[in-house]
């Protein structure tokens, strides 16, 4: 560094001797005016700034960070963090450091990782990502509470859905939870819809109807694919939440109370009708679920786009741009792999 400074002062030097300013020149090498001339003062041939070797004067000893090290993990401390272990010293009449100082120490020592004697947090991964191209590949199924006329106690309503079409497969309302009704409302599902084995998943979230013995043997020997959830993430299971919440909303959803399983039925069965067959479902282009299912959605798109541009044919004045967008939706996904989930409309 010295033998740098002294080439460029030279350099300087022989310039100014050509005719050039001191200032132009030292621009032209990329320092200052006042930079060379600290250069040229004895006690500044070194850069301080570059080649300082100190310590700082609030530096932990040794003897220090052996304490620390020593107390976070005696017994009484081995299980707190650090922001717990620094107050709980203090209240022992003992300070030594900070939070942050606890902190590097131990990070530097590789401990500075769960201390508590509870279990760390585990790492749920997310349920395997699905895509159906077709009706009966994936079904995604809940159960919901329907209240009744005496108070704390309900009707379960179990609803099973095909992704792909919208349509509701399968329901029935049982006075109980129970991997046992769960697993018959399957087989009913299997049978009437003609599934074979691995021809579809079906999604749930972790409630225990759901990943019951009776549940869990059932699809296996149906040859359906389970497929959950994971814990407290209603993301994972969106379709049966939607569909839950068109329910519940519904105009005709009774202000009061259901009076029984049957009125419950009752009730359920008109909706699930009206769902399928009159309900016009904006996330598969305003097509009936029922007719999606059944494959009909081509045709009827393809009218309503010759429809469109008849229209605009006949008046193109009337339009800025491309007609509406009737093209089918070919493929919808369960739990994509991209970070941003496109919402559903119900």
């Amino acid at each position: 560094m010295k033998e740098e400074r002294e080439e460029i002062s030279v350099l300087i030097k022989e310039a100014q001797d050509a005719g050039a300013r001191q200032s132009e020149a030292c621009e032209m090498v990329g320092i200052s005016a006042k930079t060379l001339q600290r250069w040229s003062q004895i006690d500044n041939e070194q850069d301080g700034r570059l080649e300082a070797k100190h310590e700082p004067a609030n530096k932990l000893t040794e003897q220090e960070r052996e304490q620390m090290i020593s107390l976070a993990n005696s017994p009484e401390y081995a299980d707190l963090p650090s922001n717990k272990m620094v107050p709980k010293l203090a209240d022992n009449g003992i300070y030594i450091a900070s939070e942050s100082s606890f902190n590097r120490v131990l990070k530097a020592e590789k401990q500075l990782k769960h201390r508590l004697k509870s279990k760390p947090v585990k790492q749920v991964k997310k349920p395997k990502a699905f895509v159906a191209t077709g009706s009966n590949q994936i079904y995604s199924w809940d159960i919901t509470y329907l209240p009744t006329q005496i108070k704390g106690i309900f009707l379960y309503l179990y609803l099973v859905m095909d992704v792909y079409s919208r349509k509701i497969v399968g329901w029935q309302v049982y006075e109980n939870e129970s991997s046992e009704l769960a697993a018959e409302l399957m087989k009913d599902i299997c049978q009437r819809e003609g599934i074979k084995s691995k021809q579809v998943v079906l999604h749930s979230d972790n409630g225990g109807p759901m990943k019951g013995v009776t549940m869990l043997a059932t699809l296996q020997q149906l040859g359906v694919i389970p497929s959950f959830s994971r814990p407290s993430v209603s993301n994972d299971n969106p379709y049966s939440e939607s569909l839950f919440r068109t329910l519940k909303y519904r105009p005709e959803y009774p202000e009061k109370p259901f009076t029984g399983l049957a009125a419950a039925r009752d009730w359920v069965s008109s909706f699930v009708h009206w769902y399928n067959t009159e309900h016009f479902h904006s996330a598969v282009k305003f097509i009936t679920p029922e007719q999606r299912h059944e494959g009909k959605d081509m045709e009827i798109l393809e009218k309503r786009k010759a429809v469109y541009e008849q229209a605009k044919s006949n008046h193109p004045n009337r339009w800025s741009g491309d007609i509406r967008n009737w093209n089918p939706v070919k493929e919808v996904y369960l739990n994509p792999e991209n970070k941003k989930i496109k919402s559903e409309e119900k």
